[in-house]
């Protein structure tokens, strides 16, 4: 019996840290959309802010009223789904042949990837170097400077090394080649890991806009992150009154709901990978 009022003991606290971890999380959430979804005066009146009791859009269409956004929206969705794409194919097709211990040379690519996580060339001679392959201005420049990430070719290597090698004998004994294994073999046994790695990816490129800052002087280039930062920048030159309280608490509403254009993207996709999401990283992290 002392056990058993232990365990519940021990099963209550555990809930009640677990519940106001889940506060902490969401309670944020909820503010950033209030916010940006309540009218200036209402704000005002209440300060922080829940639950609306009136809903207005305003903070919205400041925001995706000729600032750019759609072509920005365009680049970032054809960038987070071509390099996405590109990145899983060009990870899978390096991390599976390293996974095979009969590769010649195996020790030596390994150490060299290993070594990329550790020292890069410097911003100078990346940006010199990607000057002289004509990459300035053009979409490439967002994707194929990292094509392959270092740390998720080394989750899908270990994946890999887990599959039982005797689906690779079988297949070869029935005359498959390497790329008949891999695309129908490996790949189907591989669905968690490559949905965890290709959410990694999509949100990076989703998420990133220093590349661009850096490679990027075309406007019609510009993916959302860096056209909604210009965006917050330039409301918040525009409103330089401090004094101004109802100025202030529309800026903060249009940063919010800046906020919220560039997250509700990923908030949606998330839900249909997040079965495969922790599967996926135990799996090709732990090698049995």
């Amino acid at each position: 019996m002392t056990n058993t009022w232990m365990n519940k003991m021990n099963q209550t606290i555990i809930a009640v840290i677990l519940f106001v971890f889940v506060l902490l999380c969401v309670l944020p959430v909820f503010y950033v959309i209030a916010v940006s979804l309540t009218p200036v005066t209402e704000t005002l009146k209440r300060g922080v802010i829940l639950i609306p009791y009136s809903i207005t859009f305003d903070a919205y269409r400041e925001i995706l009223s000729g600032n750019g956004l759609g072509s920005a929206y365009q680049v970032t969705i054809i960038r987070t789904v071509l390099g996405t794409a590109l990145n899983l194919f060009f990870t899978v097709i390096t991390a599976y042949p390293l996974s095979r211990s009969k590769l010649p040379g195996r020790s030596g690519f390994l150490l060299y990837i290993v070594f990329t996580m550790l020292f890069s060339g410097g911003l100078i001679p990346t940006y010199l170097l990607i000057r002289e392959l004509h990459l300035i201005n053009t979409i490439w420049v967002l994707i194929v400077p990292g094509l392959i990430s270092a740390f998720n070719l080394v989750i899908i290597k270990g994946f890999f090394e887990q599959l039982p090698t005797e689906l690779d004998e079988s297949a070869k004994v029935d005359g498959a080649s390497e790329w008949i294994i891999l695309w129908k073999i490996i790949l189907p046994l591989s669905l968690p890991v490559m949905a965890t790695i290709g959410l990694f990816y999509a949100v990076g490129h989703w998420n990133a806009y220093f590349d661009a800052v850096i490679y990027i002087n075309d406007t019609n280039l510009m993916p959302l992150q860096v056209v909604l930062r210009n965006i917050l920048l330039n409301v918040q030159l525009e409103n330089t009154d401090p004094l101004n309280t109802s100025t202030v608490v529309s800026m903060i509403a249009q940063q919010m709901a800046a906020v919220v254009v560039a997250t509700l993207p990923i908030l949606i996709i998330y839900p249909f990978v997040q079965k495969h999401f922790t599967k996926g990283v135990l799996l090709g992290s732990i090698k049995g």
